[in-house]
Formats: C-alpha cells, sequence, structure tokens
C-alpha cells in the first residue's frame, strides 16, 4: 500500500506535524507551531497551533492521506461544559497548584490502597488531583463540567468529532487502572463530587473516527484517525520498543521508562504503572526538570548553548566539588512539589562558569539516573538504554550519561519519536498491522571509568537523600 500517514505530537512546547511515508517511515514533510511556555493554557491554543502545523506540512493538500495520529503531552486536565467550551485554563503536567489534594488523596487512601486501585500514586501532575484543586478553589467552574479529557483526546475530538482516548493516556488521569482496563467512578466521584462525561478507551489499533472536512477530509475519501496516546508511549511506540529497552527522554521533562508484558507495581508509589501504545504496559518515572535546567543555567551565564557546552565540558569532570540539585520548578522523582534548587561545595575556587556548567550537565544525568536505579529495584528489565528527547542532543551531556548510569546509552538517530509513534499507529490503524519501520542507531556511548563523574554521584545522592528523608 503505497501513500504518506500523518503523525502529531503536541507537546509542551509545540506542535509537530509529520508526513511519513507508509512503507518505510521515511518523513517527508512537517510543520512546527509553538505553544505558549506556561502551565495552565487555553486549549484552544493547541487547535490552532495544529492548524498552523498542519498547513505547513501541506497535509490539506495531499491525495494520498491514509490515516491520522495523534501523541501529546500526558495529564493535562480539559474540562468543558454542555457547549464543548473550556470551563477553565487546562491545568498542565508541571502545574503544581494541586500538590495539597494529591497529598491529602494519599493520605486518604494510603499509597498501597492508591497501587492497587489504579496503580499510579497521585501527585500534583495527575489529572484527578487537578479535578479535585478545581472543585476547592473554582466551585462555579466545576460545577459546570460536562466532559473530561486530556490533550490528545481533545485533539482527536477537533479532528473527527470522537470523543475517546486510549489506555496509555487514560492511565495517568488516576481514575483508570491499566491493570484491569477500567474507569474507576468511584474516585471521581470521592475527590470530584460527580462523575463527569469520560471518553471511551480505545484499543491501540483501532479507529477513533475518520477525519473532518476542515483538516482535509471528504465524501468518499475516508481517512480514519487512530485511537493516539499519551507521548511517553508515542516515543515508545516510534522507537519500536522492546523488552529490555528502557528510554531516558530528555525534554521539558525528564522520562524514563520501559515496556513491560505485565504490569510492574511499585510499592512505593514512585514508579506509575502506565499503559504502553500497544497493549503491553510502561512503567514510568518523571522528572520536572530536564532541558530547561540546562537553558536557565545558560541564560545565567549570558551564553547561548553551544558556548555553554564548551565551558561544561572544559571544568574539571567533578565539577570542581560543586554540586547541584535541579528541583527548580519542585520535583515529581523524588515527589517534593514545593522544592527548590540547590547548590552545594560554593568556594571561590568552585564558582566557576566551567564548574556550574558542568554541576548543572550533571545534576540532570544524576536526577535520570535515580530513575533507572528505581526502575530496577521493582524489577522491571533493564538490559539496553536508549536517550532521545531535545536534551539528548547535548554533547556534555551525553560525555556523562554513561558513567552516570553505569553502563553503555544507545543514541537513535535524531527523529521525532513521539509524532512518528503517532504516525505509526495511523498506519496501524489504517492497514490492521503495524509497520516495520526499522530502528537507526546514531551512536553508542560506554563508560569511561571517569572518577569525577562517580564522585558527583556519590555527592549528589547524599544532598538528595537529606532533602527526602
Amino acid at each position: 500500500m503505497s501513500g504518506v500517514v500523518i503523525g502529531v505530537d503536541s507537546s509542551t512546547q509545540s506542535c509537530k506535524v509529520l508526513v511519513v511515508d507508509i512503507d518505510t517511515g521515511q518523513i517527508l514533510r512537517t510543520g512546527v507551531a509553538p505553544h505558549p511556555d506556561a502551565t495552565a493554557v487555553d486549549p484552544s491554543v493547541w487547535v490552532e497551533a495544529l492548524r498552523t502545523a498542519w498547513a505547513e506540512a501541506g497535509v490539506a493538500e495531499r491525495t494520498d492521506v491514509l490515516g491520522v495520529g495523534v501523541s501529546a503531552q500526558q495529564h493535562g486536565m480539559v474540562a468543558v461544559d454542555r457547549d464543548g467550551v473550556p470551563v477553565h485554563e487546562a491545568l498542565l503536567w508541571n502545574d503544581v497548584r494541586s500538590a495539597d489534594q494529591a497529598a491529602r488523596m494519599v493520605q486518604d487512601l494510603g499509597v498501597e490502597g492508591w497501587m492497587k486501585a489504579v496503580n499510579v500514586l497521585p501527585v500534583s501532575s495527575i489529572t484527578l488531583t487537578k479535578l479535585a484543586w478545581l472543585r476547592e478553589h473554582r466551585p462555579e467552574a466545576a460545577a459546570r463540567v460536562h466532559r473530561v479529557m486530556l490533550p490528545h483526546d481533545w485533539l482527536i475530538l477537533h479532528l473527527s468529532g470522537a470523543f475517546v482516548t486510549d489506555r496509555s493516556d487514560a492511565s495517568g488521569t488516576g481514575y483508570f487502572s491499566a491493570v484491569t482496563g477500567a474507569y474507576r467512578a468511584d474516585l471521581l466521584e470521592r475527590y470530584f463530587g460527580t462523575v463527569p462525561h469520560l471518553p471511551k478507551v480505545l484499543g491501540p489499533g483501532d479507529v477513533a473516527g475518520t477525519l473532518l472536512p476542515a483538516w482535509g477530509g471528504a465524501e468518499g475519501r475516508k481517512v480514519p484517525v487512530s485511537a493516539g496516546s499519551g507521548d511517553n508511549a508515542g516515543a515508545a511506540l516510534g522507537l519500536g520498543l522492546e523488552a529490555g529497552d528502557v528510554v531516558v527522554s530528555v525534554g521539558t521533562s525528564g522520562t524514563v521508562f520501559c515496556r513491560s508484558a505485565a504490569p510492574v507495581v511499585d510499592p512505593s508509589g514512585v514508579t506509575a504503572g502506565f499503559a504502553d501504545a500497544t497493549g503491553d504496559h510502561l512503567p514510568l518515572l518523571c522528572t520536572l526538570n530536564a532541558a530547561r535546567v540546562l537553558v536557565s543555567t545558560a541564560q545565567l551565564l549570558s551564553v547561548d548553548l553551544d558556548r555553554f557546552t564548551e565551558l561544561a565540558l572544559s571544568g574539571p569532570t567533578d565539577a570542581g566539588g560543586l554540586t547541584m540539585l535541579p528541583y527548580f520548578d519542585g520535583e515529581r522523582t523524588p515527589n517534593l512539589p514545593e522544592a527548590t534548587g540547590q547548590l552545594h561545595g560554593l568556594t571561590r575556587a568552585s564558582f566557576t562558569p566551567e564548574n556550574l556548567a558542568r554541576a548543572a550537565v550533571l545534576s540532570i544525568a544524576n536526577s535520570l539516573a535515580d530513575c533507572l536505579e528505581v526502575l530496577r529495584t521493582v524489577g522491571a528489565p533493564v538490559e539496553r538504554i536508549m536517550a532521545i528527547g531535545g536534551g539528548s542532543k547535548s554533547a556534555a551531556l551525553r560525555a556523562v550519561l554513561p558513567d552516570t548510569m553505569g553502563m553503555p546509552v544507545q543514541v537513535p538517530q535524531v527523529r521525532e519519536y513521539v509524532a512518528l509513534g503517532a504516525a505509526r499507529q495511523a498506519a496501524w490503524a489504517a492497514t490492521g498491522e503495524q509497520p516495520g519501520w526499522e530502528r537507526q542507531l546514531e551512536t553508542e556511548l560506554v563508560p569511561t571509568g571517569d572518577a569525577g563523574v562517580q564522585s558527583y554521584r556519590q555527592r549528589y545522592r547524599r544532598l538528595r537523600e537529606g532533602l527526602v528523608r
């Protein structure tokens, strides 16, 4: 079957649209549009960004589109009234205002109770906590809520008119269990006070609907729109993740996740028991702070990212004794929503641009390594590490990841894997089977035994452990 599929990645920062050859997986054309830099936004801006990126990619003019798929940032609360109008700005995954509600939920049911109920512990990113915040702080808006959905559901609704979701995104709400495959309406009743209309949960190869005429669909030309997914599940699908593969994704957030045929239950609640986009499971840990720590440090030093990289690579490998905890926006792993960043070991000798840049890079590597260690402790398979995301392009981060992680790190060719996963799912919906697109590696990074990196790891652990006690 010749033709193209469309993959959409609606991330925190932007909307990307890929036109992908269905036979080879080759990206033929792209379109990009920015999103506001905020933790709460009017969801209509996502639709407008999609329109802009859609037009830039020339999708509507094509007659060979066989399917469309959407992956998007997880957890964001999109609550609308009976007319489909949002009752409040969408609270994004990195909005921490519902931290108090999350804490009370954990106190109410306990860690064990939540892991048994939905295999996900409430933290401020989880949708249910945001709905609880809305009920408590915006009761008039909460009373008007008719439907609740997630960012990718919202876009599929606008593309096809279908009110649906998928297992991967539903599993991040706090009111759906990937283990049982069912909503927990009782949790919505308990913490939101009512049960709004919820989207139907589709299987990974299902068709949500067909493309509306406004997007290039036409009578007699029914273009299927697939079930869609959360962004991490989309990246896993785009990479063709197999058992034993662990993805370290460095973007606005940092995520560490792997594919598992069976649910992985973390008794501590630190690991979220999400679903993937194939019908399996995607145990995942997330940090709120990743690439933006590097950007913020570069801005403080009044240098661009190229110069920042040079600085990080030119000083002592242990950052001269300087150690950073990168909790600039609070943190999710460990769960410290009110935390702030910390800088330790300041002396006249250590406080240099080179050491500060190096400490920022090492802090992100160590935060991700913490997540990998948790995955190991809960029995998730860890055989190969792959680094993706915009931050993984950093030569400075690449230089320290293998020694910090304690094993080789593969770097796939730089591609938009979330959007590519959406395109792969679109092909699945269009043809009934996943395409056999091959993964291409750019390089493999190997540990060097750098004593400075290992020294930093020890200092970082001590600081982090002192904070979480």
